[in-house]
């Protein structure tokens, strides 16, 4: 009789940001992006800028990506403008590999979780672009948070978001109570971004809205394999995640892809 061995827990990639630490640049990346790895049942690789040559070795290893949340902004060459408000900060070594490997990963139907910034580069990765400054845009409300007040308050919800009937997210959230998702589909989120989707990629669907029309989530509309999870979110799932069941249910069902990946190349 064979003992069962154990399978490792599946590795994530996270990227990490350039920050200045006094006189010195470094790599940052948020903790509670790690511990939403670790909530899914993960291992979190923190990832430095990548040469394109590390591309390759990066991908044989992951089971899944997230892409995080951040200070810092797309650069908006990428979607064909001039930067609209030059105090706000860039980080365009980030730009230079997350870009790349989230085309790569979509290719491979890799798992992938996208952030607020994170969200942000997969829409202008897939040919997307990005209203710089949502506050100013007709008919849409100011997004932004509050950095003043403290972080409880500055993360707690904002708005609702509208699910879109039979989407991916909606099939991720069914089954929660009433009290968490209402019959028409909303549910309480928080909000912390200035910048938005203005062009949709081709390639994704829009899986929920803010009540101003703001788009919140999007999928892979086609993705490689049917089961593929691919899911962006504007808002921030991973503050205390753990209490809270939206949150958790998109957790764990990235966490179970990443899974049925991990198992799928120790089989191959």
């Amino acid at each position: 009789m064979q003992t069962e061995q154990m399978v490792p827990h599946p590795l994530v990639l996270v990227p990490a940001c350039q920050k200045p630490v006094g006189s010195l640049t470094c790599y940052t990346v948020g903790q509670k992006y790690v511990d939403a790895v670790r909530l899914a049942g993960c291992v979190p690789l923190v990832v430095p800028g990548a040469t394109p040559a590390e591309l390759d070795a990066l991908l044989a290893i992951a089971d899944g990506i997230l892409l995080t949340g951040s200070p810092s902004n797309v650069h908006p060459s990428h979607f064909g403008e001039e930067v609209h408000d030059p105090s706000l900060p860039l980080d365009p070594e980030r730009d230079a590999w997350t870009l790349p490997i989230v085309r790569r990963a979509v290719a491979m139907g890799l798992p992938l979780l996208g952030i607020c910034r994170g969200f942000q580069e997969v829409n202008v990765a897939l040919g997307g672009s990005l209203h710089q400054a949502v506050h100013e845009q007709p008919g849409l409300n100011d997004h932004r948070s509050d950095e003043t007040l403290p972080l409880d308050e500055e993360y707690g919800f904002a708005h609702t978001a509208k699910l879109v009937p039979g989407g991916f997210l909606a099939q991720t959230l069914q089954g929660l109570p009433d009290s968490i998702v209402n019959p028409q589909g909303e549910f309480q989120i928080n909000s912390l971004h200035g910048q938005g989707v203005n062009r949709l990629a081709a390639l994704l669907k829009v899986e929920a809205r803010a009540p101003d029309g703001v788009v919140e989530a999007v999928s892979i509309a086609d993705p490689v394999h049917p089961e593929a999870f691919s899911l962006c979110l504007q808002w921030h799932p991973e503050w205390k995640a753990a209490d809270n069941p939206v949150s958790m249910r998109i957790l764990e069902a990235f966490g179970k892809a990443c899974r049925a990946w991990h198992a799928g190349k120790q089989t191959s």
